[in-house]
């Protein structure tokens, strides 16, 4: 390189381009070899590397200086060897330069010329050490330069007439005689004997040279003082031997500041982040002061590692080959701290790691703050040099650092904190600033819940960790994208238990919420089992970690509070209601109950606000909710009933069996049977049958409500399926099957309703409503005078009644009943009517067609029942009125076959009465028995008196 080259370069260097990354101070990063005791300038302390720089690359024996060989210039003249690169930059990963970093190359040109430039210094300056040396050499002939103090010599070389003016000299002296008090006194080498008085000797000649100048003469009797002191100091030993080597600035962190100065001239001085083409033959000189300064490769590799890593953090981070150029300093340090101590590097180590690791961990403990995709790789570097430092720092700091690697995997432990913090940051900052978000939105109509939102952005966040962060942090972690998901998964579960311990009931921003977060659950889950598939234990830790939402339960479990509530309010309103209800025929078109009407509207309300709710598993809590429904539809069903009779209620006691007088049709022959009537028993509700609190129009109102409710029932529950359906999108016939049958307890308390009801209002029309004339007055006394006609004109009055009032499909079922309760009552008149009834042969006639005309009634001229259900019901009275046509002595034959069909032969002449059982048959013994009782002749009470000890006489 010309001189002209190396004006271009001097000139660049006090000016540096402003397209350029320049340096600036890093706050961030304190300096990790220690500070200086002495108050150096940076020029000062520059300088001073200079000279041992340009001391230690002199042949005092030749005098000559090193030269070296550009890359470029050889380049020009072999084009096989122009694609190489520098042996340093391709063993530290960087790139080669696009340009020549001087943009001018010389075919031969000094190494020393090149670090002048680098290094900053100007050309006078070199002039004077160059002279300085030449002087030294001439003077110490034969001398190599570890072997001198180098600053005594250079201070009795150089005279005022050197520089300039005195003023720079003076500062000249000065600089040098701090640098012997940094070396000898404050930072030596060899520790310092507490009762040697020769360093505070030194430092007072050196404070007093500080305020005057000093006569530097070889003869001067203070610089022989200065020369003996700084000497003897210099050449001590651990074993008081005398050393080859001079020890004055070979202790820390003095010769490690010396040594960073002159590493930093592999930096081009036009392009702050870029390592010059030239660095081999800079290291190659550079090297030549470890001897001086008592650097070996170890602290070699500790401190350029520092000045890549300190570059890179000082020029923004724009180069991260710098990085990994550090990082791969940093490697080749710990293999060879596996294999060699290095005990007087143990310090500078320790402190150059921790500032390291301390640096790196602030970022990457929040990595998504500091890297992206565009700067990844970046990450990957400091990742790499970051863990490396800690783990060198674990082997110093543990004896057992194998045994320990074993049980803990740094790296793995390190990454995994470092994943778990930058997830947990990041979550907190995006919760940050969703509320400050809704905050300062107040005005947002309807906005989603700030926890539908979060989900949102932290499904996001997982799927944009698994691309472009795990894929760096595999290298480690092989459960990276699992232990990211896993931790996001906790930070919302936290959010997510104080969001559903604060919820009272179903509302929409809670059902958001629990879906989005459901939704969530599931792709986190799903992202931590693949990436756990291939791992020892199958993603088993992880999914321990995991510990559910159960959102859907929750879901659930508000669904069926939602549910209860309504429940409970559709019981209240049933229990209110029919309390209020009066059952008025005229109360609407439809002859229905408005609580009827009311409790189905109610029912179809809740199913259209149950499938209004934004829930996933209405199929799931549909059964549910119909199961609770039906209950309570059942609840108004039984309480329209309650109350309302049965057949029971209004039947009479059948009364024990009687044998008339043929005297008087108005004696009996038992004593305790002394009343014609047998009092009714109370009904169902309480009141005597003389109570008429529940009216046959109303009972009608009853059963035409339970038919009103029983036909909705069926639209309903078609409604319903269909509703299910829209809401699954899935028109599968499982989901109706999966339900079981709608409303099976009211359809079948429907059903028994109207029976009950039906049969109530048949035996209270005929037993309770008509009793006058048909219990109280159809053949009493005289048959042919107390007939059936009055009983036949008011039952007609009641059936129209009827039929004006029950809604036509269930009319027919309605009037049959009352025609089976009038066939009943006939029939119970004739087999059990009291002894206040009496018949004789001629009287059958009468009876038949009392029947006739009773059954003309019900088919009204083909306008009322069919025939087929009128002879079903009548099958069993006129099976029974031939019995009435029977001669009496048939009679008692066939009671006495019936007797031994039933009891067998007996020799005894009287039997005991037989037992009434109430299913009336021509052949039954009981019916026989009591067509024998009532007939009123005088073989029958002669048969019953001796037979049966019925006496003729009261």
């Amino acid at each position: 390189m010309d001189m002209v080259s190396y004006a271009y370069r001097d000139a660049a260097a006090q000016t540096v381009s402003t397209k350029k990354v320049a340096i600036s101070p890093s706050d961030e990063l304190t300096y990790p070899f220690g500070e200086l005791a002495v108050d150096f300038t940076q020029s000062e302390l520059r300088e001073a590397a200079y000279e041992i720089l340009v001391g230690a690359c002199r042949s005092f024996n030749s005098g000559k200086t090193l030269k070296y060989v550009s890359s470029s210039v050889k380049s020009s003249t072999s084009s096989s060897s122009s694609k190489a690169a520098s042996k340093v930059k391709k063993a530290l990963g960087l790139k080669k330069n696009l340009e020549s970093v001087s943009g001018k190359k010389a075919s031969t040109v000094g190494v020393a010329e090149l670090m002048r430039v680098q290094m900053g210094i100007s050309e006078p300056t070199d002039t004077r050490v160059r002279r300085a040396f030449l002087r030294v050499a001439a003077g110490q002939l034969g001398r190599r330069l570890e072997s001198m103090v180098l600053p005594l010599e250079l201070l009795q070389q150089f005279k005022i007439s050197d520089f300039p003016n005195p003023q720079e000299y003076e500062v000249w002296q000065r600089r040098n005689l701090k640098l012997l008090e940094a070396g000898l006194v404050l930072h030596p080498c060899l520790p310092l004997d507490e009762i040697d008085t020769r360093p505070k000797q030194l430092q007072q000649i050196i404070r007093g040279a500080l305020v005057k100048p000093m006569e530097t003469t070889k003869h001067s009797e203070s610089m022989l003082e200065l020369r003996n002191l700084s000497t003897s100091l210099a050449c001590r030993s651990f074993d008081g031997s005398s050393p080859e080597i001079c020890h004055w600035a070979d202790g820390t962190p003095l010769n490690l500041r010396l040594y960073q100065i002159l590493l930093e001239a592999c930096f081009d001085v036009n392009d702050k982040i870029s390592v010059i083409e030239e660095v081999d033959e800079v290291l190659e000189i550079i090297k030549k002061t470890w001897v001086v300064l008592g650097i070996d490769q170890m602290f070699h590799n500790i401190c350029f590692s520092w000045v890549l890593f300190h570059r890179y953090v000082a020029t923004s981070q724009v180069q991260k080959e710098l990085l990994f150029a550090s990082d791969n300093l940093l490697s080749d340090v710990a293999k060879d701290s596996k294999t060699v101590k290095y005990p007087t590097c143990s310090q500078t180590l320790s402190s150059l790691l921790g500032l390291i690791v301390g640096w790196a961990e602030k970022r990457l403990l929040v990595y998504h703050d500091s890297f992206y995709r565009d700067n990844i790789d970046s990450m990957q570097s400091l990742l790499s040099l970051s863990l490396s430092a800690t783990e060198i720092l674990v082997e110093h700091s543990s004896g057992n650092y194998h045994k320990r690697s074993k049980e803990v995997d740094v790296a793995f432990s390190r990454v995994d904190s470092y994943i778990r913090a930058s997830m947990l940051h990041t979550f907190s900052q995006g919760k940050e600033r969703l509320i400050s978000s809704r905050k300062s939105s107040k005005q947002q109509h309807n906005p989603l819940p700030i926890l539908s939102i979060l989900a949102q952005n932290v499904s996001d966040l997982a799927f944009n960790e698994k691309e472009i962060y795990s894929a760096v942090l595999k290298r480690w972690h092989p459960l990276a994208t699992g232990v990211a998901v896993a931790t996001l998964h906790a930070c919302y579960g936290n959010e997510l238990k104080k969001f559903v311990s604060g919820i009272s009931e179903l509302t929409p921003d809670a059902v958001q919420v629990l879906i989005a977060a459901d939704k969530l659950e599931k792709d986190l889950v799903q992202m931590a089992v693949v990436d756990a598939v291939d791992s020892e234990d199958g993603g088993k830790s992880l999914m321990t970690e995991m510990i559910p939402y159960e959102a859907e339960a929750v879901i659930a479990n508000l669904v069926k509070s939602w549910i209860s509530t309504r429940l409970d309010r559709l019981k209240e309103w049933v229990t209110r209601n029919l309390q209020q209800e009066i059952w008025n025929p005229r109360a609407n078109k439809e002859r229905v109950a408005p609580s009827g009407v009311e409790v189905l509207r109610s029912i179809d309300e809740t199913f259209e606000a149950f499938f209004l709710l934004p829930i996933p598993m209405h199929p799931d809590l549909l059964p549910e909710l119909m199961n609770g429904l039906d209950r309570c539809l059942q609840n108004y069903i039984l309480k329209a009933i309650s109350g309302c009779g049965s057949r029971s209620a209004f039947v009479p006691t059948m009364p024990a069996l009687t044998r008339c007088s043929t005297g008087s049709k108005f004696r009996v022959f038992r004593k305790k049977e002394r009343s014609p009537m047998v009092p009714y028993r109370k009904s169902q509700s309480g009141t005597t049958n003389g109570d008429d609190s529940f009216s046959i129009p109303q009972l009608c109102v009853r059963i035409n409500t339970l038919h009103s409710i029983r036909k909705e029932l069926d639209v309903l529950e078609k409604r319903t399926i269909s509703q299910l359906r829209d809401n699954t999108r899935v028109h599968d016939d499982n989901i109706v099957d999966g339900l079981g049958k709608c409303f099976e307890l009211s359809v079948a308390s429907c059903l028994e309703g109207i029976q009950q009801l039906s049969e109530a209002i048949s035996y209270k029309i005929i037993f309770h409503e008509l009793r006058h004339i048909f219990w109280d007055y159809l053949y009493v006394a005289d048959v042919s005078s107390s007939r059936i006609e009055p009983f036949l004109q008011e039952l007609e009055n009641n059936l129209e009644i009827i039929s004006a009032t029950v809604h036509d499909r269930v009319r027919t079922r309605a009037i049959t009943n009352v025609m089976k309760a009038s066939f009943d009552g006939f029939l119970l008149i004739l087999l059990a009517g009291g002894p206040c009834r009496a018949f004789s042969l001629a009287d059958a006639a009468i009876i038949d067609e009392d029947l006739k005309f009773l059954m003309d009634l019900f088919w009204s001229d083909g306008d009322g029942l069919p025939t087929d259900l009128i002879d079903k019901y009548s099958a069993t009275l006129k099976g029974i009125l031939p019995l009435f046509h029977t001669d009496t002595a048939i009679l008692i034959e066939q009671l006495e076959h019936a007797t031994e069909d039933n009891f067998g032969t007996s020799a005894k002449s009287r039997l005991p009465l037989p037992p009434t059982s109430g299913n009336w048959s021509p052949t039954e013994l009981s019916t026989i028995m009591r067509v024998l009782c009532y007939r009123n002749d005088k073989i029958a009470s002669k048969f019953l008196k001796k037979k049966y000890n019925l006496p003729k006489k009261l």
